[in-house]
Order: structure tokens, then sequence, then C-alpha cells
């Protein structure tokens, strides 16, 4: 390699580019396609060998600056792990200082600027640091809607802005102090509307076409509740999980949270025969619990292979809530506690999984065994089997009130499940009225319920009625996740 190009290659990875005779500009080209489709399927090496092969043809591409930040953005996202963090954090301000030598008269400078802040975003509230990833946030959505004024017609943004849109409309209540401070706008049909218009009128060729897609399958799931539409496109050839570590992961979470373990578990395994798989903690974790909700007892070996590999902090504290619930399954009470105190010096509570089990370690009671089983059945979609278990007994047979709230919201969702719309309703009905003002999750997530019933049939008023029954309940419980999606619903109806 000439000596020159060497330099340019070395200082790019250092951050600084040299001045002398370099043409700025924003060239999607062969090389950073080639690199963006490696690191969307999360194979780091070939993506940085084609980027290396792009700064040596064209050292004033500042969209392989652009592209080179997936590297960071992925790696984090998945390991977590704060050395790393502690390296690689210094490039956002590297990278934005190179951006700005481009020009402004291009809609791919904000563009690529707004989108290396809203990926430094995601990676500083996987981090804790709400503040620093409030501000980029921010960063974004501003440059975003400048963009979108000066270059109206620019489908490109319509990624980042329909995704930043929609979030905004359905901000927790843990941050909505964000929308307060910065006078954020957002609606979830609008946005989400922009994404897929993009989605429709672009092929994979296209640049960025991996990112509209993974959004659109996650905003249509969970803040438009279109979750058996969004299970039928990740079956398709349209998303293209088959040879794609990201995109196989992708799906098995989805399936997963759609209450299909199998599925999860079939995917999982179909990742390890992938070529260049390397294992990642949190595919781990994923096939832990989908192998928890089975109660298969090989479940245990991957969440303690995640415990015991992961460098992060997030779902540290679930897993090993989980790990608790196996063992307290199988009768080793004394291993079951031991994992119950490990609970408490692990991991974050920066997520909703990880507050309720580290409610679940300050507590001294364990849940009712057959309600453990018929909601683990449930979760991973064998609700013929947790309906028979359930139906062996009756509210009264509980004693505590929210083991009654409980009974009822899972009776609830074995027979939604089934397609029995009018029984869940009245198990829903029943856990809403006993459980309504606990913090447990049980009455919450049955008004949630039954506003997505309601929705289904059409019923707007109920539906909305439900919705905001569901926010006014001082759960604390996965009250983020369950208060956004009921915010969506909200969103979704007008109200």
């Amino acid at each position: 390699m000439p000596v020159r190009y060497f330099l340019i290659v070395v200082c790019f990875f250092t951050g600084i580019l040299p001045s002398f005779a370099v043409n700025y500009h924003f060239n999607y080209s062969t090389q950073c396609h080639k690199a963006y489709t490696h690191y969307m399927s999360l194979q780091f090496a070939e993506g940085n060998a084609a980027i290396k092969a792009e700064m040596k043809a064209d050292p004033g591409n500042l969209m392989a600056v652009y592209i080179a930040n997936y590297a960071d953005c992925m790696l984090l996202l998945f390991n977590g792990d704060k050395q790393d963090y502690n390296k690689l954090h210094h490039h956002l301000g590297q990278r934005a200082d190179l951006l700005d030598r481009g020009s402004t008269n291009t809609p791919w400078y904000r563009l690529c600027k707004a989108g290396l802040y809203m990926q430094w975003a995601f990676i500083h509230i996987r981090m804790g640091e709400n503040l620093k990833a409030a501000t980029n946030f921010r960063k974004s959505y501003v440059l975003l809607k400048e963009n979108s004024k000066q270059f109206p017609s620019f489908e490109y943004n319509d990624i980042f802005f329909g995704l930043e849109q929609a979030v905004v409309g359905t901000v927790p209540d843990d941050y909505r102090w964000i929308v307060a401070v910065f006078g954020l706008k957002g609606d979830v049909k609008k946005g989400v509307a922009k994404i897929s218009r993009f989605v429709a009128t672009h092929t994979a060729a296209d640049p960025l076409f991996y990112d509209a897609l993974i959004y659109q399958a996650y905003l249509r799931f969970y803040l438009l509740s279109e979750q058996e539409q969004v299970w039928q496109s990740l079956n398709s050839p349209v998303f293209p999980a088959k040879d794609n570590l990201l995109f196989s992961f992708v799906k098995a979470n989805i399936a997963i949270n759609y209450r299909k373990a199998d599925a999860a578990i079939a995917t999982l395994e179909q990742m390890r025969q992938m070529k260049g798989y390397k294992y990642i903690p949190a595919f781990g974790y994923e096939v832990g619990s989908a192998l928890l909700y089975k109660q298969d007892t090989n479940a245990a070996t991957h969440l303690q292979a995640f415990v015991n590999t992961y460098k992060g902090r997030l779902f540290v504290k679930d897993a090993l809530h989980k790990l608790a619930y196996i063992h307290y399954l199988n009768g080793n009470t004394t291993q079951a506690q031991h994992y119950r105190i490990q609970i408490q010096s692990k991991g974050s509570t920066d997520v909703d999984a990880d507050r309720r089990a580290a409610r679940f370690a300050g507590g001294s009671t364990w849940p009712h065994q057959a309600l453990l089983r018929a909601t683990l059945l449930i979760d991973g979609g064998y609700n013929t089997a947790a309906l028979q278990l359930l139906m062996r007994y009756k509210e009264a047979d509980f004693t505590a009130t929210a083991d009654k709230a409980e009974y009822n919201l899972r009776a609830g969702r074995a027979f939604d499940e089934q397609g029995n719309a009018d029984k869940a309703l009245q198990y829903y009905a029943r856990s809403i009225a006993i459980g309504s003002n606990g913090k447990e999750y049980f009455a919450a997530r049955a008004a949630l319920q039954t506003g997505f019933i309601y929705e289904r049939k059409g019923q707007v008023q109920q539906a909305l009625a439900a919705y905001r029954q569901c926010l006014d309940m001082p759960v604390q419980d996965y009250k983020n996740a369950i208060k956004q999606q009921a915010k969506a619903g909200v969103n979704r109806l007008g109200g």
C-alpha cells in the first residue's frame, strides 16, 4: 500500500483525516454498500475490510465515515461492555467533526449526522447515560426536521425521522422529561407510515434499507399492535433472515415476544449453522428464555452462560431471576435462593424486566407454582397446556389478592390466545376489579389486553377506555412496556 493511502487509512481509524487535496463528499459506493451489508449481519471484520478499501479508493467519501459507525453501534448494543465503550465513545465527536467537512447543500450531510447522533443515543441508553442519550436524540431530531424542510422530497430522511416521530409519540413515563424539556412532538401512525412508505418503494440495494426494515418490524409489532402481520412478514422473502445473523436474531426476539418459543428456538439453532457464526451472549439469553417457557431444564445452561460471559448490565438481573425460577420449579429451594440473592448485587435496573427482578429479590415470597408454570407456558405459546393447568383451579383457591388477580389474567390470556375473546374479557374484567390498585402488573396487563380486543372489534370508545384505565394504574412491574403500549393505543385511535 502506498504510504499516502496507508496514512489516510490510519488517520481515518484514529478519527483524524488529513486535509490535503481531499474532496469531501457523500457517495454510497459499492464498498460502502458491502460494508453496510456486513455490519447489518454482524460481520465486523468483513465490514471493516470494505471500509478500508473504500477509504483507500476515495479518501474524501464521508459516507464511509458514517457507515463505519455501525461497527461501534452493533458491537456496543450487543455486548454492552463498559470497557469497549470507554475505548470507542470518542468516535462520536471525531466522526461528527469529519462529517462537518461535507457540504451542507446535500441532504446526506444532515441525514448522516442525524443517524450518527441517533445511534449514539441508543448506545448511551444502553450504558445508562440518559442525559447524553437525550441530548444526542434531540440533536438528531432537530437535524432531521431541518432536513425535511430543506429537502422535502428526500425519501431517506423518512427512515430516521419516522422512527423518532413514532418513539416520541409513546415515550414511557420515565423518559417524559426528555419530551418536555426539548419540546419534541411525535405521532405513532405518521412515523410508522414514513418508514413503511420507504420500505415499499425501495430495495436492499438502496442505502440504509435494512435500518428501515428492522425499525418497521419493531414499530408495527409493538406500537401498532400488528403482531400477526409482522410475524408473517418475518417469515417471508421480504425479511432476509436466511444467512443473516442480525435479522435472524430480530426474528427470534420477536418470536419470543409473540409467544412462539418453538420458532425462536429453531431460528436460534439455525443461526449456529451460519457462515461466520460467533457466540454472542445475547444469543444465549434468548435461547435460555425460550427454553424456560417450554420448561426445558436446558434453559439453565444457556442463561448461566449469558450471566458468565456478558459484560453489560441489561437483563442480568432478569437472567438470574429466571435461573431462580428454574430451580424453584425443580424443587431445589437452596439453589433458587442462591440466585435470588445474586440479583441484588448484579446488573442494573434500567429495563422493566430487571426492575421486576429487583423487586422479586427484595421480597421473601415465591410465586404460586401453578400460576408460574401457566405464565411460562402462555409466554411460550403453549396455551392449551396452560389452560388445562389453570382450569384445575378457581379464583377461590388462591388466598392472596395478587394471586387472584394473576389467576384471572392468566386464564384470560389463555382464552384470548385461543381466540375466545368473550371468555377472555370476563377474566380480564375480574383481574382489573381485583388488582387495579395493586403495584403488580396483572390488572394493568388485563386492561391493556382488553383494549387490544376492543380495538380489533372496532369498538373504539371501549378500547380507549381500557387503555386509559391501564395508564391510570399504579403498576410497577413492566411499567414502561405496558404503559408505552397503552399510550400507543390511545395515539393510534386518535385519543
